[in-house]
């Protein structure tokens, strides 16, 4: 009987210790289990997010290990729409229609841009959020398409 006495206040004390790292309310063994359930898909999101954050701070990294993603991109929320500038002081060939692809995909259209891709990259556009698709995207999304663009187009100019 000691042994399940014991096996029982250990338990207890697990369960005690997950509720308070979870910071759940409940009081029942089932309820603390899926607050600890949700607690870790939330964790799961958090880092995804930070994975995402990492590989947007690689693309716009002004480090001189710039090889596999020479790309700076800063996006900026206009009043109605967002300003895009890329630069890399490499010639991209192709990596235009790579950005231009990601903005369709967004539903992003171009109002004004000026390119330059002869012995550096540049592209300084303005775009509006299309008004028929009706979802909103924010600078961070486009930033983040922009920026899968750009690996998409590296790695497929990598392999070729």
């Amino acid at each position: 009987m000691v042994s399940r006495e014991h096996k029982r206040a250990a338990l207890y004390e697990k369960l005690q210790l997950l509720r308070s790292i979870t910071n759940s309310h409940a009081l029942n063994k089932t309820s603390i289990i899926v607050d600890a359930s949700k607690y870790i898909e939330e964790l799961k999101q958090k880092v995804e997010r930070l994975n995402q954050d990492i590989v947007n701070a690689q693309t716009t990294s002004s480090s001189s290990d710039q090889t596999s993603l020479p790309v700076q991109v800063t996006v900026e929320t206009l009043e109605k729409g967002f300003l895009i500038n890329a630069f890399s002081e490499k010639s991209c060939p192709g990596l235009l229609v790579s950005v231009l692809e990601a903005f369709e995909d967004l539903g992003l259209n171009v109002l004004e841009a000026r390119v330059s891709c002869a012995d550096s990259f540049r592209l300084q556009a303005v775009g509006g959020e299309n008004e028929e698709e009706g979802e909103s995207i924010d600078a961070h999304a486009v930033k983040q398409a922009v920026a899968v663009a750009i690996k998409n187009w590296s790695e497929n100019t990598e392999n070729e």
